[in-house]
């Protein structure tokens, strides 16, 4: 090699090479997303299951899905304040995972990755839902499904609503700092509102691994398809609207945001 050939070489700027993305992240995702559904569903079990002493305890059925909606949003806060949530930012959602991904805050392979821990965390959660034997099989172990009168259009766009609430409060308490700590906090209040009012017409899953999971088990897959193309409507519709508070939202995560073990997460959105 000539002088000059090594000069140039010298001169030549260097491409660093893409981190690799550390397996914890997937599989903390994995677990955070088995514990939502294993705690979450059983507790939805619990609460409307035929034979369980919670109907006479709390006969007003309104009541009983509001303190189920808080209940299954604290466990997912819990999730998110936990070490799983650390290493991990804590969607346990395809739906919170789309989102950062069209606010720019993650590429397309650590997005895809993070969805196929969350289905398979899902899908592991809820194995251990037949220890509920025929109280779960009475409501197809909390299975995700249609209400009865309700049309497959009005089903649809309570899955879009109630998706658009999720991820545009997640946009709001994200982007604004003195919100932001407060983020987890928010989402079992946000769930005790919906499950309520929604919950009769489409069960407010918002979340496609929620409803993945209970429907292996039960094997019932009615409607299957408004539970992913409906969350993903509204998230697509909350992150249209909310896209000027995008660049304020600095990391996908949901809580831990000044930790970030090796700039991993920096890493995913450049």
């Amino acid at each position: 090699m000539t002088s000059g050939e090594s000069r140039a070489l010298e001169a030549r700027p260097t491409v660093p090479a893409a981190p690799r993305l550390p397996w914890q992240i997937f599989l903390s995702e994995m677990i955070g997303t088995a514990a939502l559904l294993v705690g979450g569903l059983s507790l939805v079990i619990l609460m409307f299951g035929a034979g369980s002493s919670i109907a006479s305890l709390v006969p007003n059925l309104a009541m009983r899905r509001s303190i189920s909606g808080f209940l299954f949003g604290a466990i997912g806060a819990a999730i998110a304040l936990s070490p799983v949530g650390e290493f991990s930012g804590a969607h346990i959602n395809p739906a919170v995972t789309l989102g950062f991904l069209l606010m720019g805050k993650l590429k397309p392979r650590p997005a895809f990755g993070y969805v196929v821990a969350q289905l398979g965390g899902a899908a592991l959660g809820s194995i251990p839902l037949l220890a509920w034997g025929d109280m779960g099989r009475s409501i197809s172990f909390g299975a995700s499904l249609p209400g009865a009168g309700y049309p497959t259009w009005a089903v649809l766009v309570g899955e879009v609503a109630t998706t658009f609430g999720l991820v545009a409060s997640l946009c709001v308490f994200l982007a604004i700092r003195r919100l932001r700590r407060f983020t987890p906090f928010m989402i079992p209040f946000l769930y005790a509102i919906m499950v309520p009012l929604e919950a009769a017409i489409s069960g407010t899953s918002t979340n496609p691994a929620r409803s993945l999971g209970p429907a292996i088990v039960s094997q019932n897959y009615d409607g299957w398809w408004i539970y992913w193309v409906g969350p993903f409507l509204g998230t697509a519709a909350a992150i249209f609207a909310c896209s000027f508070l995008a660049r304020r939202i600095e990391v996908a995560k949901v809580y831990h945001f000044d930790r970030d073990r090796g700039g991993v997460f920096k890493a995913m959105s450049q």
